[in-house]
């Protein structure tokens, strides 16, 4: 059984998981809103949407929280959002993850210890290693 893991907003620490999912409200570049669910398990890239929120692969998005409208933007690279999260053990720390669609990165960050995860960590894990480590 996978461990729970819990997703909170950085600004207003609600917490983003409902059921099996991270939920988003999100703009795509047409400035068209949408929620996204995104599996809880970092480095699962499925995503739930309504088909007539169309996003096109490469584009950049902006994710916010539902409940406090805050962008969901990382103060270490500008493609990037995150958000916080503590598991079941306790431990706390950051997700950041690729905010252009389709691309999979994503680095889980708790204490001095990063997990990257996805075929494009790489676009951003020397920039990330350099602003934390």
């Amino acid at each position: 059984m996978a461990m729970r893991t819990d997703f909170f907003c950085p600004k207003c620490n609600n917490i983003l998981n409902v059921g099996e999912n991270v939920v988003f409200s999100t703009k795509n570049k047409r400035r068209k809103e949408g929620l996204v669910l995104l599996h809880p398990d970092v480095g699962n890239y499925s995503l739930v949407k309504h088909p007539s929120f169309e996003i096109e692969d490469g584009e950049m998005l902006d994710f916010l929280c539902p409940y406090c409208g805050e962008i969901l933007k990382s103060d270490k690279h500008e493609n990037l959002a995150k958000i916080l999260m503590r598991d079941e053990k306790g431990n706390e720390g950051e997700v950041h993850f690729s905010r252009v669609a389709g691309q999979q990165s994503t680095y889980k960050i708790i204490g001095q210890n990063m997990e990257i995860f996805g075929k494009d960590a790489s676009d951003y894990y020397d920039f990330l290693s350099q602003n934390y480590f």
